[in-house]
C-alpha cells in the first residue's frame, strides 16, 4: 500500500516542504530510503524498524521503499525519522486514521521509541509557519523557548506513541510549565556610566546603535577601544519575539548555545580565526561568526592582524546583508545583517601621532599596516573615530556619564521614527537610498553644501550617501521631522570627510 505524510526540510535557513511517501509490498524483507538522503537519513532505517518492534509492530514480508520528495534536494539529519515512522504505520494500516491535510511532522526517533530533539527543529518549526502547515508534531526542547505562532498549532509529544495516540483522539499532551522569564541586562557588558571620558565616542556609538552605522576605531593600545565596544550592546534595543528566534535558530544550526538574554549578540573572534570560521562554510555548510552576530554586533579586535582575505569577504554580507556560501552539493544563505565594529592602532607599535610615547615605525611600515584594511572594506564604514587614552586627573572630576538604559531609550525612539517613516523595521544605515531621499529630501541649499564639499575633499558618492545617512539619524536623535544643517556637518566630522 501507499501513504505519505509532510515534513520540513532544511536549506541553511530556508525550509522547503518535504513530502515522505512510503509503499510497501509483500515479498523478500527490505528496507530502502531513496531521495538523496544523508548518511543520517540512511541509519533511521535501522532507528524506525527498532522504534517499532518496541511497540509491538512486525515489518517481516515487507519490501519497503521510502521516498523523500523533492528528490533532487539532498536530505540532511535525523528530524525525518517521525514522518518516516508514522508514514510506514499508514502505509501498513497499523494507523488507520485520516491525517488533515496542513499535518506536519519533525522528530528523530530513539531505539526505545522515544522522540529527540535535534538540531534544527526551530528553523524548521518557523518554515512551516511560512509554508502554511497548521499542525506541527515535535519533541520538546527545553533549551528553547515555548513556540507560539499564530495559525499554527504546534503539538510538542516525547514518543512514537504519543503521536499515535493524538492522531486516534486517545491523548492529549500536557500543559507547559511557564518557563522563566528572559534577562535584559548581562554581567558580560559594561554599563556607559562605568566608563570614564570618552564622552564624545559614547555619542558617536549612539548615532551608530540608533541607524545601524559600522563604526571605525582607531587609537593607541589601551585607550579604551575594546571597552567601548564591549559596553555598546547595552544601548541596542531589545530583540523582538521575532528577531529573538531568528538569532536562536543559527545558533542551533551552528550547535552553539545562546544566552537567555534579550540583548543582542555580541561576538568578538579573535584574529587567528580562519575564514570559514568567521563566514561559515565547512563541507556541510555552517552558520559563521557574521551570521551569530546577525541582528546584533560583529566586532573585530585588532582588526589589521585579520587575514586581507578574510576581511575581503566581509564585503558581500556589509552589502546586502547576507552571506551566499557555495558547495558542490549545495548553495545555501545565511542572514547576516550586524552593526560592524572594527578597532585598529594607527601603526604597527600603535604609538604613531602619541605625544606620550615615541613611534618606532617607518613610514613604509605605517603604509603597509594601513594598506592591511582595504580600501573597499574602509569605504564601508560610516563613523571614523580617533581616539586619544584618557587624561584620568581631569576625566575624575568631570560629571559622570549617562547610564546605558537613558541611552538605549533614546536609541529607542529614534528607531521607532525611522520605523514610522519607511513602514517596515528598517534603518538608516539600511534603508535603500533612494527610499531614504524620498522620505527625507535635501534642500537645494544642502545639496549645494554638500556638492562644494565633495568637490574639495574629493569624496565619492559612498562617501557622500554615508554622510546624508549619518545626517538622517542624528536629526532623528534629535528628533527632527527632516534632515537639518547641523546634522549635516555633524555627520561629515564622524565620517572623517572634515
Amino acid at each position: 500500500m501507499w501513504a505519505r505524510v509532510s515534513s520540513i526540510g532544511l536549506k541553511g535557513m530556508e525550509g522547503y516542504r518535504v513530502n515522505v511517501e512510503v509503499g510497501t509490498y509483500i515479498g523478500t524483507d527490505s528496507f530502502k530510503i531513496v531521495g538523496l538522503p544523508d548518511a543520517a537519513v540512511k541509519e533511521a532505517k535501522e532507528r524506525i524498524i527498532a522504534s517499532l518492534r518496541s511497540l509491538g509492530y512486525t515489518l517481516s514480508g515487507q519490501k519497503i521503499t521510502i521516498n523523500l520528495s523533492p528528490a533532487d534536494q539532498k536530505k540532511f539529519g535525523p528530524m525525518f525519522d517521525l514522518p518516516m515512522a508514522i508514514s510506514l504505520l499508514l502505509s501498513l494500516h497499523e494507523l488507520d486514521v485520516v491525517i488533515p491535510e496542513g499535518t506536519g511532522f519533525l522528530g528523530a526517533l530513539s531505539l526505545d521509541g522515544s522522540i529527540q530533539p535535534v538540531e534544527g527543529m526551530l528553523p524548521a518549526a518557523l518554515a512551516a509557519k511560512r509554508l502554511g502547515i497548521k499542525w506541527l508534531y515535535m519533541p520538546f526542547d527545553d533549551e528553547l523557548p515555548v513556540l507560539e505562532f499564530n495559525g499554527l498549532e504546534i503539538i510538542f509529544v516525547s514518543s512514537l506513541q504519543d503521536v499515535i495516540g493524538h492522531l486516534s483522539d486517545q491523548w492529549v499532551p500536557p500543559l507547559l510549565e511557564k518557563q522563566e522569564e528572559l534577562c535584559v541586562q548581562s554581567a558580560d557588558f559594561l554599563d556607559f556610566q562605568q566608563i570614564i571620558g570618552h564622552r564624545s565616542a559614547k555619542q558617536a556609538l549612539e548615532i551608530a546603535a540608533a541607524g545601524e552605522h559600522h563604526v571605525l576605531m582607531t587609537g593607541p593600545p589601551g585607550c579604551g577601544k575594546s571597552l567601548l565596544a564591549g559596553s555598546f550592546p547595552t544601548i541596542l534595543p531589545e530583540l523582538s519575539k521575532e528577531a529573538q528566534l531568528e538569532v536562536i535558530s543559527l545558533y542551533q544550526l551552528s550547535r552553539n548555545k545562546y544566552p537567555r538574554t534579550f540583548l543582542p549578540p555580541f561576538r568578538n573572534p579573535h584574529h587567528s580565526a580562519s575564514g570559514v570560521s568567521i563566514i561559515g562554510g565547512g563541507q556541510y555548510p555552517k552558520p559563521g561568526e557574521i551570521s551569530l552576530a546577525h541582528r546584533g554586533v560583529l566586532f573585530l579586535d585588532e582588526i589589521g592582524e585579520f587575514s586581507k582575505k578574510t576581511l575581503d569577504m566581509l564585503r558581500q554580507p556589509l552589502e546586502n546583508g547576507e552571506i551566499t556560501i557555495s558547495r558542490t552539493h549545495a548553495t545555501i544563505t545565511y542572514p547576516a545583517q550586524f552593526i560592524f565594529l572594527a578597532a585598529m592602532n594607527p601603526c604597527p607599535c600603535g604609538y604613531a601621532g602619541s605625544n606620550k610615547r615615541y613611534c618606532t615605525c617607518t613610514p613604509k611600515q605605517i603604509l603597509a599596516y594601513k594598506n592591511k584594511l582595504s580600501g573597499p572594506l574602509r569605504d564601508r564604514f560610516d563613523i571614523n573615530l580617533s581616539l586619544r587614552s584618557v587624561d584620568f586627573s581631569k576625566a575624575m572630576t568631570e560629571k559622570a556619564g549617562e547610564e546605558s538604559r537613558a541611552v538605549r531609550q533614546r536609541v529607542v525612539e529614534a528607531r521607532e521614527r525611522q520605523f514610522e517613516r519607511y513602514g517596515q523595521e528598517v534603518c538608516n544605515g539600511r534603508v535603500p537610498f533612494e527610499v531614504l531621499l524620498r522620505t527625507s529630501p535635501l534642500s537645494e541649499g544642502q545639496q549645494v553644501d554638500l556638492q562644494k564639499l565633495s568637490f574639495n575633499k574629493g569624496l565619492s558618492n559612498r562617501t557622500q550617501i554615508k554622510i546624508i545617512r549619518l545626517a538622517r539619524t542624528i536629526s532623528d536623535l534629535q528628533g527632527s521631522s527632516r534632515i537639518t544643517d547641523q546634522s549635516i556637518w555633524a555627520a561629515v566630522k564622524w565620517n572623517g570627510g572634515a
